[in-house]
């Protein structure tokens, strides 16, 4: 089976303030937060997403463009993972924080 990279940032492209803006929508986060709880990496359709596909792909992106997960094909489908290697190589401790403080605030009552 075949597998093609889709385009990404290097890890010196990455910018703290593109991260950001990234996690700062809520479906982004929920997107994030699965492929922590789950699996290495997961199918774009497995995630059971709010929005339409054409939205559900521009959150993606936007995810992989600021270099919070990378993606590729296989076959028909566009598998995701988190780049945590390379987020915490730059900004130690940035998405473990991120991800905690949106688990304590879904406990929450």
């Amino acid at each position: 089976m075949t597998e093609t990279r889709l385009p990404e940032p290097t890890l010196a492209e990455i910018k703290l303030a593109a991260v950001l803006h990234a996690l700062a929508d809520p479906v982004r986060l929920r997107i994030a937060v699965e492929l922590a709880d789950g699996s290495h990496e997961m199918a774009c359709q497995a995630f059971a997403l709010p929005v339409t596909k054409s939205t559900s792909t521009h959150h993606f992106k936007v995810l992989r463009e600021a270099g919070v997960i990378r993606q590729h094909r296989r076959g028909t489908s566009r598998m995701s993972c988190l780049r945590t290697e390379d987020l915490e190589e730059l900004f130690p401790g940035l998405l473990p924080s991120i991800l905690a403080a949106h688990r304590t605030e879904r406990a929450a009552p």
